[in-house]
């Protein structure tokens, strides 16, 4: 199973000197549209040199820049890709249906977990744990669900934790709430949702930080976000699936958890108390 170019940024983005690293976050906030353009475009809008460029492609094992941007296309056209449009792996149908199900997703928890880093769950986790603010979750079609077994988990250990249910008109209204203390934690993957990539275009107007759970291939929300964290989700299936995305968002509920550890417990107690 071969890494997405946004997984090796994340790899190995902690080895960077300063340039490629920038170069680096530029990409993720562009991604993958500046990787396809040229060096030239690719290194103004960095603010590096073009040899800074060719140096970064060569640090994600790519061995010139066509290759590299040949790897981005093929990621641009995963992206794109519908239920119906998805080939069944001949294995995978008829009798022993799950072993191939369950090799596949055992596989992407590996993988999700290959290239997410302690520091990038412990930064998220300490982004989440702030209470100056609020924080609110929202998710797509198939992810809002995620999104709200998360809240369901964090609004006992802290307060101002909200689930943004309902149409998409009711998530503007709440824009009007939201200022630069304020957390927004999107659970997006492909085919992404353009009702969420508007939403969260408004919020990071407003200053609010945004946390991104999406897939490998990340959701056009990582322009805006503050903070991006992708799992696996291919399947040999016509459907992707949500159980990396799942184990991300117990680690992150964990990782919280550990951070409020007094607070959460005391709130807890309180809970039970009031039941």
């Amino acid at each position: 199973m071969n890494s997405s170019i946004a997984e090796l940024i994340t790899e190995r983005i902690d080895d960077m000197p300063a340039g490629e690293r920038r170069a680096a976050q530029t990409l993720i906030a562009n991604y993958p549209l500046l990787g396809l353009k040229t060096v030239a475009d690719f290194s103004q809008q960095a603010g590096v040199s073009s040899p800074t460029i060719l140096r970064f492609v060569a640090r994600l094992g790519f061995h010139n820049y066509a290759e590299f941007q040949a790897t981005l296309q093929d990621e641009l056209a995963a992206q794109l890709q519908s239920p119906a449009s998805r080939t069944y792996a001949p294995s995978s149908r008829g009798k022993g249906a799950v072993s191939p199900m369950l090799e596949a997703t055992l596989d992407n928890l590996r993988e999700t977990f290959r290239h997410i880093s302690d520091r990038q769950l412990e930064d998220i986790a300490a982004c989440l744990a702030e209470k100056r603010g609020h924080l609110f979750l929202i998710g797509g079609r198939f992810t809002d669900p995620l999104a709200r077994y998360t809240a369901a988990h964090l609004a006992i250990i802290r307060p101002n934790v909200f689930h943004l249910a309902g149409q998409e008109s009711m998530w503007r209204d709440r824009l009007i709430d939201m200022g630069k203390q304020d957390i927004v934690l999107i659970f997006d993957i492909r085919r992404y949702q353009d009702s969420l990539l508007r939403f969260a275009e408004k919020a990071h107007q407003r200053g609010v930080a945004i946390v991104l759970v999406t897939d490998q291939w990340l959701s056009p929300i990582s322009r805006f976000a503050k903070y991006v964290v992708a799992g696996r989700t291919a399947m040999p299936s016509a459907w992707d699936s949500s159980a990396s995305l799942f184990v991300i968002a117990e680690s992150l509920i964990d990782a919280v958890t550990r951070r409020l550890e007094t607070e959460g417990a005391r709130r807890i107690r309180e809970m039970e108390g009031l039941r």
